[in-house]
């Protein structure tokens, strides 16, 4: 065990010790004791998991196994491998011109080349005409590594080139990084139109990575539930002359973008969902989303028109139609970003926006006293006495205190009665 460790574990700087502590062990002759072969791996699977903190590692005795080979894809025939696409992969159009794309396999760079034409007309050429797409990951379980550029590719500019994945293999000892590509079959998708990518618990491997990129390159939200957490590449070796085998991941990965990876603790989703749920949320976020410009523009209009500080009007707006608003995800998410930024850009924290839902009822802000004057003359002078304090203090020092002010018409009872309290003799102190 310690052997297949040593050449196939993806993280051989951490078996340093690892052959010496099983030798102790079996010095020990706590594992001589064990009678029962299924308690035994278990007691082995522990002790590996608990040394190189990988739950991945596994040991199991299976005496009835017959290893099987995996055929690889591009060697399948021709006509088995359209079926096996058009069978893994589903294209929708949705209202409101949104895209739907379902892929439950991610194909690898040979498999894309091999059926490159088909790709491009039966899915990448339709999915380019939409407004928005949902890519459905939620029940993709397999796939390959170098399909991974291609799906990233197509959800990117040309340049500059991305740096999405280093892949390390370790039975080949060879390093591969996984960039996005200047020239793909079919017509880019780009980076401006909206992308929703649904993930679930099953959701495995390299579309892991798919959505793991998409969603750190702030190219796409994710919605549903946080990833299975699984692995590049994952080998059941057998223990030579026995029928217990060791399941250990013979590959790894790390994103450039964040220096960490999603294999094992898996891709958490921008919005939690139930995985049965994530089409529905993911169709009110577009909705939400196709709103903002429109949002955006109504207040750049508002601000154009009424701010008073008209010389901080020109940068607001050159923000409001530079700002990236693409983690926006909800009416008092963008309401957030938009009083943070022009807050601080206008250093001024009177011009503030506000969300009122649908069934909130539109209250005009302002200040009722500049209207609600009373016409008697008993509740004005009690309005003033309430409203200002004249005071004289030591020295004939005046103290005036002003709490509220009054829209006041020359010849009014108000006048009459301020003149009278305020500018006429107070009471000395």
């Amino acid at each position: 065990m310690a052997k297949i460790l040593s050449e196939n574990y993806c993280f051989p700087e951490n078996l340093f010790g690892m052959q010496e502590a099983i030798q102790q062990a079996i010095n020990r002759g706590e594992i001589q004791q064990i009678s029962d072969r299924k308690t035994l791996a278990s007691v082995l699977t522990n002790r590996v998991q608990g040394a190189l903190n990988d739950p991945r590692l596994t040991v199991s005795y299976e005496p009835n196994t017959v290893p099987v080979m995996p055929q690889m894809l591009p060697s399948l025939p021709t006509e088995q491998l359209i079926r096996l696409v058009r069978n893994s992969v589903k294209l929708d159009i949705l209202d409101n011109n949104v895209g739907y794309l379902r892929m439950d396999r991610i194909f690898g760079e040979e498999t894309a080349a091999k059926l490159g034409s088909l790709l491009r007309d039966d899915i990448w050429d339709k999915v380019a005409n939409t407004s928005s797409l949902i890519l459905d990951l939620r029940y993709s379980t397999a796939g390959d590594m170098s399909g991974v550029s291609f799906i990233i590719s197509y959800f990117s500019d040309p340049e500059p080139l991305i740096h999405v994945e280093t892949v390390y293999d370790r039975q080949s000892n060879i390093t591969k990084e996984l960039w996005t590509m200047p020239s793909i079959k079919g017509e880019r998708y780009g980076k401006k139109k909206d992308l929703i990518v649904l993930t679930s618990k099953r959701t495995m491997g390299a579309a892991e990575a798919v959505a793991y990129a998409l969603k750190n390159l702030k190219r796409a939200i994710t919605v549903g539930e946080r990833s299975a957490g699984g692995s590049v590449k994952v080998e059941k070796i057998r223990i030579p002359q026995s029928a217990f085998y060791i399941t250990v991941p013979v590959a790894r990965s790390v994103s450039p973008i964040t220096g960490h990876s999603w294999e094992v603790s898996g891709v958490p989703p921008t919005i939690n969902a139930n995985a049965k749920e994530a089409v529905a949320k993911a169709k009110s976020l577009l909705a939400v989303r196709g709103a903002i410009p429109n949002v955006v523009q109504s207040i750049a209009d508002i601000i154009e028109r009424f701010y008073a500080f008209t010389d901080r009007v020109p940068a607001l707006l050159e923000h409001l139609k530079t700002t990236d608003f693409s983690t926006v995800v909800s009416e008092e998410d963008l309401v957030v970003t938009l009083n943070q930024d022009l807050q601080t850009l206008s250093e001024d924290p009177r011009l503030i926006i506000k969300y009122m839902p649908d069934n909130a009822d539109a209250v005009e802000e302002g200040d009722p006293a500049l209207d609600d004057v009373p016409e008697d003359y008993e509740s004005l002078e009690a309005l003033v006495d309430s409203t200002i304090k004249v005071k004289i203090l030591t020295n004939n020092t005046g103290y005036l205190r002003v709490d509220k002010f009054f829209k006041l018409s020359d010849g009014t009872k108000l006048e009459t009665i301020v003149a009278k309290k305020v500018w006429g003799a107070p009471q000395r102190y």
